[in-house]
């Protein structure tokens, strides 16, 4: 009782005390208490009690719901009996009790069902238990259809503790009593106030993977009920769950499987076919309206390729979805996208027509059905394209709406993507056009002409950019000569920069293209200065210009080059945001590459010049105020060179650069290597003139290594790690650079073995874990003559197995790729020679190397990290073999039975078995995830299976 009335008080307290450090105390108490063996009695007696008021009662019954479904195994076997009994009167207690509490006592009862073999349940299992229970108290059948419906859904609620196999086992219970339940059902029909209900039901047990024969379902009361419901004055949701179910359950992936379900397919289409006048109808709510385009979309996303087929039946579903995408409401019309991808996907990929031989007949068949679905398609355009339209009061509208309506946008295009993947782009792009003039053609507010019609259509015509051929001499040319005659506000500018980008290698290949570069280049300059969005619009578009453009643009390098002086120094009205100039700086280099030898180079210094000069300023002003500079103001120069670095593809020009600016370099890395965010710009710079420039970097490569090899001494950026990284990747196999890379790695591994001692240290670094093994595999891969034989090697191992159960992602990931590429070593020729280096050292480490992976795979990392743990594992036995499975052996026999039986252990050991006996690794992930599932089954038993691995042991003691 004491416990009873603690609830009650912290119940009170959670809902109705006004101070809000009392109820976030009351809150944790709760949730502790639900974790506690008594929380089992003490919700049980408050369901029990009539005096509990509605918060105890929904409070105790998400309680119990939830301890037995992830609990069970607390109680001794012969409880299972009176919990069984006691939800059943609180089923009856509550048939007309609080919703809410009535369906958490049916999760109760349906959690325990998973989890309870039907011999153990009794009364021939749960199905006929629960029929024998309707016949008995029919006043409580409502309750009992509640527990009838969620019992299927549960076989998929991997909340419920249960093993694999007896979840396996519960699914194949139920399909065997499948006619017990639809017997069960077939009988709630004659009560008209439960017929609702019981099509819920029926809607529910066919997401069982069983199959009914179509014919038996086409003449079923339950299926004739669902049907006949849909004409009726208020639209059923059960009926249509029901219909929407069999729909998806007659799909089929080949012609050959229609066939089969044709009886109940016949039965189904008409039905939904008399449906399509109400998508019109005046008089329907809209969720009605939805409810039917619901099933036309799952006519047309089940059906795809029986439609595709070009029949006239089809052609009837497919009208019906041309309305629906006509409905003025987008969440309606959107239903059909997929739709209308899908058949895209069947008309256009050859996979469809593998049946009808060799490849003219393909061809032949391929051009019918386009043909036939042509006019289709282009109404589609026609209906779709409308749908981008800014609203009139875009700009009052929340972010949120904003955001929504750019999603709307993505989709349409999206859609006319699929339409032009059909049509041609040619054919898209003409229909694009006419509604373009036509939306020009408009009438005129005033001298004011609504721009919003026109950025729509020219919204869609970049949007189908890509698929409109380079060689189309009709309508491009008209476009490109509208453009500069649009008004200039900020939405549209913006469209307008985004399509003159979208059609760049048009704009290069067109006989008249290079006509149209100037105004399209003013056009640009234009929307520079008109906003932010337009700005960034425009950057975007004009480093795609001069990158397909490059060598029609070379005869204009001073135009080019005033605009890109204007954007990087903020002289004028332009305003290109920092992030967005680096397309600027991407536009010159590129067209600085089409340049030769000569002019390159001077046009790179050039470059340069202005993204430079602030930064010397700032060095000329001495340590102090270089130190005391704001990252940003900083970062920004630097990432403009790193972006030169990267587009400048002239290796002898960029080399040549970095060498001049290594003073420059080397002062920032000097007085501010302890700000993380500088030298991860300054580092990105370093990588991208060494990934350029390559062996040309000559001298300048060797202090850039010794200066980085210092500074991670004593500031231990992870970004040198990364950098050191890339130069391993081009210099590694370099015998010239052997002496001062081994120097490199040997200071760097040995520096960040000894930061990372513990596990919090990668809990606290887990960027500089993730980069020194990043590194480390690249060692693996480009100089494994300079790591094994290192002796910073075996301490590089212990680390990683310090670190294999860090929660960050990346950092774990690396750790475990690492050790992967160590086990696979004997995979690449250059890698054998050093076998016996590596298993000097992980031989001595193997039991508890592989101890650990099992804990990670049971529990002390994520599920998601799941696969990448299983690789390490099953590579580790490949590489071992006999070894890798005593190893194995001694870590699963440290599991307890009451966690994983000897029969899960023994797979898991099977499929490390079959790994070390060469079988494919990709098929043996299975019995490695059910052992990690079976452990992570519930709190309790994840707790007792960590204890007993103690993956945070590097040298646990063995006791048998």
């Amino acid at each position: 009782m004491a416990h009873e009335n603690i609830v009650k008080e912290a119940l009170n307290a959670l809902y109705h005390h006004p101070d809000d450090a009392v109820r976030s105390q009351a809150d944790q108490w709760l949730q502790k208490f639900q974790r506690t063996i008594d929380a089992w009695q003490v919700s049980d007696n408050l369901l029990h009690d009539a005096s509990s008021n509605v918060e105890t009662l929904i409070f105790c019954s998400q309680t119990l719901r939830s301890k037995v479904q992830r609990d069970f195994e607390e109680l001794p076997s012969e409880a299972f009996r009176p919990l069984r009994d006691s939800l059943n009167n609180l089923l009856k207690t509550f048939h007309k009790g609080p919703p809410k509490v009535r369906t958490q006592i049916s999760l109760a009862v349906a959690a325990l069902a998973v989890q309870v073999p039907a011999e153990d349940w009794g009364d021939g299992g749960i199905m006929n238990w629960l029929r024998d229970e309707m016949n008995s108290h029919p006043d409580i059948v409502p309750s009992f259809l509640e527990l009838l419906r969620v019992l299927p859904e549960e076989v998929f609620n991997y909340k419920i503790a249960a093993r694999p196999d007896r979840r396996r086992k519960f699914e194949d219970e139920l399909v065997s009593t499948m006619d017990v339940a639809l017997g069960i059902l077939t009988a709630c029909l004659n009560i008209p106030e439960l017929k609702e209900q019981a099509l819920e039901a029926f809607a529910s047990w066919f997401r069982l993977r069983h199959r009914i024969p179509a014919s038996v379902l086409a003449s079923h009361s339950l299926v004739l009920t669902a049907l006949s419901s849909l004409t009726s004055d208020v639209l059923s949701e059960a009926a249509v769950n029901v219909i929407s179910e069999l729909i998806h359950y007659t799909s089929a992936r080949n012609l050959d499987g229609f066939s089969v379900q044709m009886p109940l397919i016949q039965v189904i289409v008409p039905q939904v076919m008399n449906l399509k006048p109400q998508l019109r109808d005046s008089s329907k709510d809209e969720e009605e309206v939805k409810a039917i385009a619901r099933l036309f979309a799952d006519m047309g996303d089940s059906y795809v390729e029986l439609i595709a087929t070009g029949s006239d039946e089809s052609m009837l579903i497919v009208h019906a979805l041309l309305e629906v995408a006509a409905h003025p409401e987008y969440d309606i019309a959107s239903m059909t996208f997929n739709f209308w991808h899908n058949l895209q996907i069947c008309l256009i990929e050859r996979e469809s027509y593998v049946s009808h031989g060799n490849e003219s007949l393909i061809e032949a068949e391929r051009n019918r059905r386009v043909q036939v679905f042509r006019s289709s398609y282009e109404t589609l355009v026609s209906l779709v394209s409308c749908r981008v339209q800014y609203p009139q009061d875009y700009s009052e509208l929340s972010k949120e709406d904003q955001k929504d309506f750019k999603q709307t946008r993505y989709a349409v295009a999206d859609v006319l993507i699929d339409a032009a993947l059909v049509l041609g782009g040619e054919t898209t792009l003409q229909i694009l056009y006419m509604k373009l003039v036509e939306a020009l053609s408009g009438p005129q507010n005033g001298d004011m002409m609504d721009w919003r019609p026109s950025e729509a259509q020219l919204y869609c015509i970049r949007a189908i950019s890509d698929l409109v051929p380079i060689t189309e001499s009709e309508v491009m040319p008209q476009i490109m000569s509208l453009l500069p005659k649009l008004p200039h506000q900020s939405l549209l500018l913006q469209t307008v920069c985004l399509t003159v980008g979208a059609y760049s290698k048009w704009l290069d290949a067109a006989p008249t293209g290079l006509s149209f570069l100037p105004a399209v280049i003013d056009i640009l300059v234009s929307g520079m200065s008109m906003s932010e969005d337009s700005a960034a619009a425009a950057a975007l578009a004009f480093r795609h210009i001069c990158d397909d453009c490059g060598k029609k643009l070379r005869g204009s390098l001073g135009g080019l080059f005033q605009i890109y002086q204007r954007a990087m120094t903020g002289e004028g009205s332009f305003k290109v945001e920092a992030q967005d100039s680096l397309h600027l700086v991407e536009a010159l280099s590129i067209v600085i590459t089409e340049l030769p030898p000569d002019q390159a180079k001077k046009a790179l210094e050039a470059l340069c010049i202005p993204v430079v000069a602030p930064l010397q300023e700032v060095i000329n002003q001495g340590p102090l105020v270089l130190g005391q500079k704001p990252a940003r103001e900083i970062t920004v120069h630097i990432d403009r060179l790193a972006n030169i670095f990267r587009y400048v593809n002239n290796p002898e020009a960029v080399a040549d650069a970095i060498q001049r600016l290594w003073p420059l370099f080397k002062a920032i890395f000097d007085i501010r290597a302890w700000d993380m965010r500088t030298m991860e710009s300054l580092c990105r710079a370093c990588k991208h003139a060494v990934r350029t420039s390559k062996r040309f970097m000559g001298v300048t490569i060797g202090a850039m290594l010794e200066e980085i090899q210092g500074l991670y001494r004593q500031h231990h950026q992870p970004c040198f790690l990364y950098l050191s990284s890339e130069v391993i990747k081009i210099f590694g196999s370099d015998p010239s650079c052997a002496d001062y890379l081994n120097v490199l790695i040997e200071s760097l591994f040995s520096n960040t073995a000894c930061l990372l001692t513990k596990i919090q240290d990668f809990t606290s670094r887990p960027d500089i874990a993730d980069d020194c093994f990043l590194l480390a595999s690249r060692c693996i891969r480009y100089c494994p003559h300079l790591l094994f034989p290192s002796p910073v090697f075996p301490s590089l191992v212990e680390c990683s197995m310090i670190g294999i159960t860090v929660q960050h992602r990346e950092a774990s990931n690396s750790i475990l790729s690492f050790l992967s590429d160590i086990f696979d070593l004997g995979k690449s020729s250059q890698g054998q020679q050093f076998i016996s280096i590596r298993d000097s050292v992980i031989v001595p480490r193997g039991a508890s190397l592989t101890r650990i992976l099992l804990a990670a795979a049971t529990g002390a990392l994520p599920s998601s990290r799941l696969e990448t743990v299983a690789y390490a594992l099953l590579a580790l036995s490949r590489a071992y073999r006999v070894k890798a499975l005593e190893w194995a052996k001694e870590g699963v026999s440290l599991i307890p039975v009451t966690a994983a039986t000897d029969m899960e252990k023994s797979r898991f050991l099977q499929a490390l078995s079959d790994a070390a006996s060469g079988v494919d690794i990709k098929g043996l992930t299975n019995p490695i995830e059910e052992l990690s599932e079976v452990c992570r089954r519930n709190r309790t038993v994840q707790e007792i299976v960590q204890e007993a691995l103690r993956p945070l042991e590097l040298n646990m003691v063995y006791v048998s």
